[in-house]
């Protein structure tokens, strides 16, 4: 099961946000919050907020298990730009950019597993055993 939770138009910039959001990727819940307590950037408390209202949407509307939450993934996309301008020399005027962003986070119930790999010798060998387990079972029956 996955829960996203998202925080729109955030009055920070993407660049600064994505680099917190990198350190708590594929981490349990527990450990990511604690990262994000002693993070000492206003990403890391806006991105902390967003990690807190997907556990409860997490516990409250689905029933999952707070321990058991791992952060699939954090996205940190750009959101509009607000924009300013600085008078400069010679009546001219220097743009200002503030820009926003859109932090979404993704948990899932448990750690994701990994599809084994199956080679063509092992595939072809479990072909092989398939036409005498099937006569094993009619012998048996």
């Amino acid at each position: 099961m996955e829960v996203k939770s998202t925080t729109k138009f955030v009055r920070l910039s993407p660049k600064k946000a994505r680099d917190v959001a990198r350190e708590i990727q594929g981490l349990a819940v527990s450990s990511a919050l604690d990262i994000l307590t002693f993070t000492p950037k206003k990403a890391a408390q806006l991105i902390g907020k967003t990690l807190k209202t997907a556990i409860a949407d997490a516990e409250n509307n689905f029933s999952l298990d707070a321990g058991s939450l791992v952060i699939k993934e954090a996205v940190i996309g750009a959101g509009p730009t607000l924009r300013r301008f600085k008078p400069r020399a010679k009546g001219s005027a220097g743009p200002i950019l503030k820009r926003t962003s859109h932090i979404s986070i993704t948990l899932v119930g448990s750690a994701p597993e990994k599809k084994k790999k199956v080679t063509r010798k092992a595939a072809a060998k479990q072909v092989e055993e398939a036409p005498a387990a099937a006569a094993a079972v009619e012998e048996q029956a």
